[in-house]
């Protein structure tokens, strides 16, 4: 009996002590026990019972996305693609057309506004990209098998071929130079007079069977600039010579200063001749007026076909 009793008591504090604890995080506040107070046996027993139902609870965790799970899924987001890079790949063409010339198409859309250079058999002129990097230009040919070399201030460029068939049915002679200097090639067909019928120049007033035609660009400094003067010698029915004057402009940034020139020729023999040469402005005092040379170019002699 007395181990019994023992064991019932023990058994009692035991549970008492872990419902105490229960209770001490999730029940009422416990109140003190007066010194004295005996432990009630049933009380244990319901504490007793209040364990057994707790042992039957499982603890887990739970994710955000668990105690939502009611709601509906959120929309998959989409991950922007890398944005495209340029291509700056530069690419040309030349199509030969009518007049010993050829059509040059050039793309390079990293260098917009840019400027350019076109090299053909001794022939170079500077011209401007526009805003997407196109350049379309008709130049004279200065050969039947015509190259074009394209380069860019970084030294990027590239290359553009053509067959020109009938550039052996023109005359044609090219003055070149650098900077912003007016040079201008006159041409008197047939012992004509300035400012009558077969005088050639750059004007759309000109009235003559050659024609002149001025590439490049002004206001760029260093840009080389060219004027040529084609003559459709393979379809002429009159004989006889034609004269080549140049007038330079006199200016006050040119003034007293060394030009240097150079003129290239390409007459009927097919044979491409060039010759350099400079010449000296006249001094300030004379700024506003043209000075006139007439031995720069030679001049060409024109047989009936």
């Amino acid at each position: 009996m007395f181990v019994v009793r023992n064991y019932v008591t023990m058994c009692g504090t035991v549970a008492c002590a872990l419902g105490i604890g229960y209770l001490m995080q999730n029940g009422p506040t416990a109140q003190p026990a007066n010194a004295g107070d005996s432990v009630d046996v049933a009380s244990a027993s319901q504490q007793s019972s209040v364990l057994s139902r707790l042992d039957a609870i499982v603890l887990t965790s739970a994710s955000a996305s668990d105690a939502d799970s009611g709601a509906a899924a959120p929309e998959p987001r989409a991950v922007p693609s890398a944005p495209k890079t340029t291509d700056c790949n530069i690419s040309a063409r030349a199509v030969a057309v009518p007049g010993a010339m050829a059509q040059l198409s050039l793309r390079a859309p990293c260098h917009r506004n840019e400027r350019v250079e076109i090299h053909h058999s001794g022939l170079t002129v500077s011209q401007n990209t526009d805003d997407s990097g196109a350049l379309d230009m008709t130049i004279p040919a200065l050969s039947e098998y015509a190259i074009f070399l394209i380069s860019f201030e970084d030294e990027t460029g590239t290359v553009a071929t053509t067959h020109v068939t009938d550039i052996a049915e023109y005359d044609r002679v090219v003055l070149q130079w650098q900077g912003d200097t007016e040079l201008q090639i006159h041409a008197l067909e047939f012992g004509a007079s300035y400012g009558g019928s077969g005088h050639v120049w750059d004007d759309s007033s000109a009235n003559g069977a050659g024609e002149v035609l001025r590439m490049g660009q002004t206001g760029l400094g260093r840009a080389k600039n060219i004027e040529v003067y084609s003559f459709p010698t393979g379809a002429s029915d009159r004989s006889g010579s034609i004269d080549l004057t140049v007038e330079a402009e006199v200016t006050e940034s040119n003034c007293g200063q060394t030009l240097n020139v150079q003129a290239l020729e390409l007459l009927s023999d097919s044979r491409l001749r060039s010759r350099d040469m400079s010449l000296t402005l006249p001094d300030c005092s004379q700024a506003g007026e043209f000075l006139v040379l007439n031995n720069l170019l030679s001049d060409l002699t024109i047989a009936a076909k």
